[in-house]
């Protein structure tokens, strides 16, 4: 099979962001969404859904989008994640300068959006477009395989905030690594979402 290729995303300022962060960004997104499920099987249960097993989501999306249901379960699942974060966020003082795995900013934020529907329409499925995912998304729940995949992102320092957990130092300039550390900072695993954040200087 070809390469699939995507146009490349720019940002407002007209610097060049490469697919490939972009890419980092939605498996990292996805996976975390699909891991914080509860439902048949439960896995996390940080957020009310279930989505992506076979007798929840899956039934329902393979009969309305029999072409892309793989996606469409995995982007409902996102949204739930979201929501979750969203709803986090909101309880501090400046939500706004809140920088989290799935809020990263208006430009970047509707760049995701964007090159998730680019993904979507190629009709390659999602396991095969963005790389890593195949790995995570197993059929059973596996805890201490999602549990290594955090740590090999590397041990982050965080403090302890009334919304979560603040990540210790400046926020890093390239979406790849602010991606790693929001990812790894969601370790040691909680009973409840532990939104990983930075605070922007207002």
């Amino acid at each position: 099979m070809p390469e699939t290729t995507f146009d490349t995303p720019t940002n407002h300022h007209g610097g060049v962001l490469p697919p490939s962060d972009l890419d980092t960004l939605l498996t990292a997104q996805i996976a975390v969404a699909w891991a914080g499920e509860r439902g048949e099987q439960p896995r996390l249960r940080w957020w009310d859904s279930d989505l992506t097993s076979e007798m929840g989501g899956e039934d329902l999306f393979q009969q309305l989008l029999p072409v892309t249901w793989q996606w469409a379960t995995l982007q409902a699942a996102r949204a739930a994640a979201m929501r979750c974060d969203a709803a986090l966020r909101a309880r501090d003082h400046a939500p706004d300068a809140i920088l989290t795995l799935y809020a990263q900013g208006f430009v970047i934020d509707e760049l995701a959006e964007e090159h998730l529907q680019a993904l979507k329409r190629s009709g390659v499925p999602p396991a095969n477009a963005l790389p890593g995912l195949a790995d995570m998304i197993q059929t059973q729940w596996d805890r201490d395989r999602f549990i290594g995949w955090l740590d090999s992102f590397g041990a982050v320092d965080t403090a302890p905030t009334p919304i979560g957990r603040l990540i210790k130092g400046p926020v890093p300039a390239g979406l790849d690594q602010r991606v790693r550390k929001l990812v790894g900072a969601l370790s040691p695993l909680a009973d409840t979402y532990p939104l990983p954040h930075y605070r922007r200087p207002e």
